[in-house]
């Protein structure tokens, strides 16, 4: 184990010594400092909030002091309207079309009476939806129209170009997520004209995600996967760009108020805030820093969230059995999904169990001592969905526990 991360294990060992764990903790010093690092990133574009990141609004907060946060991107409108009615957060770009009726109409009892709260739409049927409802109530609400930015058709051999070009299959390749149905412009007008013939919304924002840049990490230890990915990512920056103002243009020229045309995520914060089409920049993981971002060549945050997880057993000299630890990432199932222990350095998991729903076993490395008790930090692979499991996150700073935050969960809010 390094010094810095032994250094590291015994003052978080000693902040939380005599807490019931499991817990989930956050590092405030760090947090603050990732949310520098992340504005530094932006180059003065501003920044959104992404709400799933956190999912504590005590942290939402927290973020939004900072000069370069300017609102939040939230996952439904329930959260919206939750987070607008009990801790006055405004400004909140729903991120995710929904349908359900409740939904929206807890949506609408805030901009009811005054939130700034704006509905993602993708299709005609959710301009309608929405539509109807808000003029029941004699709205006009503002939308945001999402804007597909993967790559459907990429050929592989020439994706990856050089050393082995000549080896890979002429097959093609859906590069990024699968989103929007909106991916040309034409696409999107047909969208802005059915807003411009339904009463109760107004087109006011696009957003593009480019999910195969801001999420997906330069190195997996996978040597041609990787330089296919940096290939394609590089790639990816100027077509995204291209598609996002074609688009952007097209809507203004339609005759619709586009207030804000938003992109990125905490991988992309450079190439995103280079694209003179985007007004502002989301983020959130690069809060908490999870596994998921290990592997970005552009940037180094440090973590600042994660759990602990106390040994009950010493099955042998060399491994030891942590209570609980199942805490599985959403996503593509594989071990990367896992949570990975963090400090003290050097544990890792056993590839026959993983991470259990009640126990969770570790490989422990000549020279290091672990006894009954004793705490064993982890950290998530994704940022947000680490709250889902803790009612709150233990605040660490200064040397000892500052608090503690509570998650939705704590707030007996379940949004998905």
């Amino acid at each position: 184990m390094s010094t810095d991360l032994a250094a590291l294990y015994d003052a978080y060992r000693q902040w939380i010594a005599g807490r019931r764990l499991p817990l989930a903790w956050a590092d405030l010093e760090r947090i603050d400092r990732n949310l520098e690092a992340m504005a530094q990133r932006a180059a003065g574009r501003p920044i959104r909030i992404a709400s799933k990141s956190l999912r504590c609004p005590e942290l939402i907060l927290r973020v939004l002091e900072h000069p370069a946060y300017r609102g939040v991107l939230g996952f439904t409108p329930g959260e919206a309207a939750f987070l607008h009615e009990h801790f006055g957060i405004d400004d909140i770009v729903v991120a995710y079309p929904n349908v359900d009726a409740a939904e929206l109409e807890a949506a609408l009892d805030r901009i009811e009476v005054g939130a700034n709260i704006t509905l993602m739409v993708d299709s005609i049927e959710h301009v309608e939806r929405i539509g109807a409802l808000a003029f029941a109530r004699s709205l006009d609400v503002p939308v945001c129209l999402d804007v597909d930015m993967s790559l459907s058709v990429v050929p592989l051999r020439a994706a990856f170009g050089g050393i082995g070009r000549d080896t890979l299959p002429t097959s093609l390749l859906h590069f990024g997520v699968r989103r929007s149905p909106v991916t040309e412009v034409e696409d999107a007008r047909a969208i802005g004209q059915a807003v411009h013939r339904t009463r109760g919304v107004r087109l006011e924002g696009v957003m593009g995600y480019e999910a195969q840049i801001a999420g997906l990490p330069d190195r997996t230890g996978r040597w041609v996967f990787d330089r296919i990915v940096r290939q394609l990512k590089k790639r990816s920056i100027g077509l995204v760009r291209t598609r996002r103002k074609a688009i952007v243009d097209a809507l203004r020229t339609d005759g619709h108020p586009i207030r804000f045309v938003n992109g990125g995520g905490t991988g992309s914060l450079e190439s995103t805030a280079g694209d003179p089409s985007v007004t502002e920049v989301s983020a959130g993981s690069g809060v908490f820093v999870p596994t998921s971002f290990d592997g970005f060549d552009s940037f180094r945050h440090e973590p600042a969230a994660g759990f602990v997880l106390p040994v009950v057993r010493r099955p042998t000299d060399s491994i030891v059995t942590c209570l609980g630890g199942g805490y599985i990432a959403s996503g593509a199932a594989d071990p990367s999904r896992l949570p990975s222990p963090y400090l003290p350095a050097g544990l890792s998991l056993l590839e026959a169990e993983g991470a259990g729903e009640v126990q969770t076993p570790l490989q422990v490395p000549p020279g290091l001592e672990l006894g009954i008790g004793d705490p064993v930090f982890f950290r998530h692979c994704k940022a947000g969905e680490l709250c889902e499991r803790f009612d709150a996150l233990t605040l660490l700073a200064d040397g000892r526990v500052v608090g503690e935050a509570k998650t939705y969960r704590g707030l007996g809010q379940t949004f998905l």
